[in-house]
């Protein structure tokens, strides 16, 4: 056997036993539930069977949103190489369990999101098959969208699921369709907020900042604003969302509250960045540098408050079925036990921990390369496009706006690297003839300016006789090499249509598992 074939055959070997691994930790924390489950709820007969199998289900549900919904917060950060992988995961491993732990609430509705009328499924029984149902369909399809390496909602897989569910035990009539148009509108709404607001601000650093020709005296203006402004964001963000489970705030309070924090962090960072400047060279390397721990901080405080609201997507539906088993009637309001809040913070880590790593790195860098400025723009836009949304009464989803802010870096950093390419031809094109030197030292004088500068350069070169540029079909060509170069599009579309067959995909997953139950309670 030849030595590349023994290489090929050990790795294979090291993935099989990684796999092996892999598996073995979940099932080991499945049994574990299960055991707990079955030894201490003390309920007997078929509903402490089904308490069981949802405790279960529940648990490999966490477990895939930790595989799939956590990359949001941390592939930015891991891609722009602003903390390692290991690093990464144990942040999010402490913040997610703190966030599900703390702010995680101690009641939920069981109904996600009024989809499903309340008075559609009366039964407790039914009610009982039409959660399990719908918990099982949404950690398949989680389970599926990680392994092909799509990024998909959470929130909306399991607002699919419970449609079937319910549409299979009500009927048509127990929908609430009216809601499932602002559902729907969600899927364009938030990528494209979170694309246009992560493009602005990164357009906005290159402006002020890394277009200027002293980045570090800009940075020392640029910076703290933008820091300050995070912290605003942040705070704001987590009053209303992370912590909205145990302190109900007002809008204006959390604005208030974001305003005077963001405030006393521009005050604080005007501090920090005067020092980390004087250690600094005027490149944009350097520059990035000052982006490392705002970008850290985001993404400890995003997994926060992902823990804090997307818990109840694992345990909802749990802590619902656990309430019917206790008082035997469906209720639109279900309290969480401790022990189900539990298997969710857990299954949420055990899942990034073991699986996370395959979407960070789609997320951080398969789609586009991200520095830190460009992913502390990302960071930035999924805590503003909640606050936006929120004031706008908008449905969006952390997913969607996180992986639009990767995609909107990537769209302005071609057409921006387009536009410059276009520059410089047309510059070339206008010393058609001169010395080598002459063209070398414009470009040099060029790249030095300032915009307003370089606008009055190239008007006077327009200002002289035109040559013949570039065809419409060259043109046409250099664009497409940029485009192929910054954004993958062949990821952008995997993505969309992961995101587009969502809530249908889960949808009828969990009407056949509904009727599958049912069939089986019935024999």
């Amino acid at each position: 056997m030849e030595l590349k074939n023994i290489s090929q055959f050990e790795r294979a070997s090291r993935r099989g036993r990684n796999d092996s691994f892999r598996l073995g930790v979940g099932l080991v924390f499945v049994v574990c539930i299960m055991l707990y489950t079955g030894l201490t709820q003390g309920i007997q007969g078929p509903h402490g069977v089904m308490l069981v199998a949802a405790a279960i289900i529940g648990g490999y549900m966490a477990m895939n949103i930790g595989a799939n919904d956590v990359a949001n917060n941390l592939g930015p950060a891991v891609g722009s190489k602003a903390v390692s992988m290991v690093g990464a995961l144990m942040i999010a491993a402490v913040f997610e369990a703190a966030g599900a732990l703390i702010a995680g609430g101690d009641v939920v509705s069981t109904i996600q999101k009024g989809i499903i009328r309340p008075d559609a499924v009366t039964d407790p029984d039914r009610f009982i098959w039409l959660m399990t149902a719908a918990l099982l369909a949404a950690a398949i399809w989680l389970n599926i969208a990680t392994a092909v390496g799509a990024p998909v909602s959470t929130t909306h897989s399991i607002i699919g699921a419970v449609l079937g569910a319910g549409l299979a035990a009500g009927g048509t009539d127990a929908a609430n369709w009216g809601k499932l148009g602002g559902i729907a509108a969600s899927w364009v709404i938030s990528p494209v907020l979170g694309g246009l607001i992560a493009a602005g601000f990164l357009y906005w650093i290159k402006r002020r900042i890394t277009w200027q020709p002293d980045m570090l005296g800009a940075a020392r203006r640029g910076v703290p604003v933008l820091i300050g402004v995070m912290v605003f964001a942040f705070s704001a963000y987590l009053v209303m969302k992370g912590l909205s489970k145990i302190w109900e705030a007002s809008a204006l309070q959390a604005l208030g509250i974001g305003l005077l924090l963001g405030v006393f962090g521009w005050w604080l960072a005007l501090g920090w960045v005067g020092r980390r400047i004087d250690e600094l060279e005027n490149s944009k390397t350097d520059i990035n540098r000052l982006f490392t721990l705002p970008l850290v901080c985001s993404a400890a405080l995003l997994s926060f408050a992902h823990g804090a609201n997307d818990v109840a997507n694992a345990v909802g539906p749990l802590a619902a079925i656990a309430e019917v088993v206790r008082s035997g009637a469906v209720s639109g309001k279900a309290p969480i036990p401790f022990w189900v809040m539990v298997v969710g913070a857990s299954g949420i880590v055990i899942g990034l921990l073991l699986y996370g790593p395959k979407l960070i790195r789609k997320v951080g860098s398969e789609i586009t390369e991200l520095d830190q400025m460009r992913a502390f723009c990302i960071a930035m836009a999924a805590a503003l496009t909640v606050i936006v949304a929120s004031q706008l009464g908008l449905p969006v989803s952390s997913t969607h706006i996180a992986v639009g802010g990767v995609f909107g870096v990537g769209f302005l950093r071609e057409y921006l690297k387009r536009q410059h390419s276009g520059v410089m031809e047309f510059i070339r094109q206008h010393h058609v003839g001169a010395d080598k030197a002459d063209v070398d030292n414009f470009l040099d004088r060029f790249g030095a300016a300032h915009l307003e500068e370089k606008r009055a350069m190239l008007q006077a070169l327009k200002d002289k006789a035109t040559p013949a540029l570039l065809t419409k079909f060259e043109r046409k060509q250099l664009n497409k090499v940029y485009k192929q170069q910054l954004v993958k599009r062949s990821e952008l579309m995997k993505i969309a249509a992961a995101w587009v067959i969502t809530v249908p995909a889960a949808g009828v997953l969990a009407a056949m598992f509904y009727f599958m139950i049912f069939g089986m309670v019935n024999a």
